[in-house]
Order: structure tokens, then sequence, then C-alpha cells
């Protein structure tokens, strides 16, 4: 089996060492990552200029890209096989509910889910984090699993992980996505030079955080699986708007 392995944290980031200690041990792992840290770049992809690509000592490939950008180099051209996974992470920090759609980490495991492959995307959900080595035994896991029973389809799961020792977690349960509430403020910085910045605010508490939801499963010590779909399209409201139009 062959997986190839990014995230947004970069290259160097000890989640992505971790990952790939743990799986280089039941398939054959190639690391495409960015160059430095891309965190919520989302599924954006660069095409107003071309990308380099590097190979650091430990044999890790770096782009001076997005998350989304070295799986779809790496996967369209610049590797010499087609992966039969694509695993991101493990993320220095969570991805849950409304964070899905802003995470580099899980837009790098959507671009392989774009182009017919299937991925997880995995977090460990403390910042700064301590217990990589438990994110990275939920993926070894979740990887043999595949291995015994791949989808027939592709799919995409978003994996989370408590920042706790592994003997501590208490199992892994499949959930849906919850949502958060709406984001802090912007934070107003006045510079020295009379001019005004703007800084993006934290994000917002959980809102919808029930025992069905990933905020639920993490709060209650399990890591959550749920399985994302790229289809937005909203069907209930396809007649409505039909009508509306008419």
């Amino acid at each position: 089996m062959k997986i190839l392995v990014s995230n947004d944290d970069g290259y160097q980031a000890p989640g992505i060492i971790a990952l790939v200690e743990a799986l280089k041990s039941v398939a054959d792992v190639t690391v495409v990552a960015p160059a430095r840290d891309r965190s919520a770049t989302s599924n954006s992809i660069t095409v107003d200029r071309a990308l380099r690509i590097e190979q650091a000592a430990n044999g890790f490939h770096f782009v001076d890209g997005t998350p989304a950008d070295c799986v779809h180099v790496a996967v369209t051209g610049f590797l010499d096989f087609r992966p039969d996974l694509i695993v991101s992470g493990i993320n220095h920090g969570s991805n849950l509910g409304d964070d899905t759609i802003y995470s580099g980490t899980v837009a790098a495991a959507m671009e392989g889910l774009l182009l017919g492959i299937p991925g997880m995307a995995v977090s460990l959900t403390a910042k700064p984090a301590k217990h990589f080595e438990t994110a990275a035994r939920v993926a070894r896991s979740l990887v043999e699993r595949f291995q015994a029973s791949p989808p027939m389809v592709p799919w995409l799961l978003n994996v989370n992980v408590p920042d706790v020792p592994f003997e501590a977690l208490k199992g892994i349960r499949t959930v849906r996505l919850g949502k958060r509430h709406q984001a802090e403020p912007v934070v107003k910085i006045n510079r020295p030079d009379g001019g005004v910045e703007w800084r993006v605010g934290p994000v917002g508490a959980a809102a919808d955080a029930g025992h069905d939801t990933d905020f639920g499963a993490i709060s209650e010590g399990f890591a959550s699986v749920t399985p994302l779909s790229i289809d937005l399209t909203q069907f209930d409201q396809l007649r409505r708007v039909s009508g509306w139009l008419a």
C-alpha cells in the first residue's frame, strides 16, 4: 500500500514526523508537504506562479505552496505512482465543526478526494500539543482498517484526537460535525505610525456540541471520526429556488 502524507503545519512539524513514523511500518510512505506553516489556507491552489519542490535530508519533499498544492502536484505528475490513500496531519490543534471549512489539513485530504483518492485528515485537539504519538497510533489503526476493508467509493474522514496519553483514550466514535458560535470580533491594532491594522479574532466557542458531535466525542475523551462530503448542494432547497426563479 502506498500512502501520500501531507499537512498544513509544514514538513518540519512534529505532527507529520510522528505520523510518518507510525505509518511506515504498515505502508510505503511518501511525504509532500508545505515548506512552511500554511494553516487556515483551506482549499486554495496557486495558479499565478510555478511551484518549487525540494527534498529534505530525511527524504521529505517540500513545496513553496499550499496543502492543496502539495497533493495536487504530487498526484497529477510529480510522483511516478498513484497513492492508494492520502493522510494529512497530524495537525497541531483541532479541526472540529466549522473549522473544517478553513482547515489546510482537511483541504490536503480533500484535494486527494477530488482526484478520486480516499483520505483522512488527522488533528490533535490541543495547542500547544503534547501527545502526538496518541494521534499517530489512531491514524495507524484507521489505516490498518482501510487495508483490511477498503471502501467501495473514495471517502474523506476527518479525525480528531484528544491530547492525552494513548492509555487514557476512551476509544473512537463516529460522529457528525458540530457547530461553533460566531467567531470573536476582530482586534483593532493601532500602529506607531498612526495607521491601523485588524487581526482576525479567535474562533467561537462550541454551540452545537452534543453527544453525537465531534465536539461531544472529544469532550468525553474519545477520538472523533466524521466522514465529509464535497457536494455543497442544498438539495432540500432546489425546488424552492427553482420556484423563486420561475
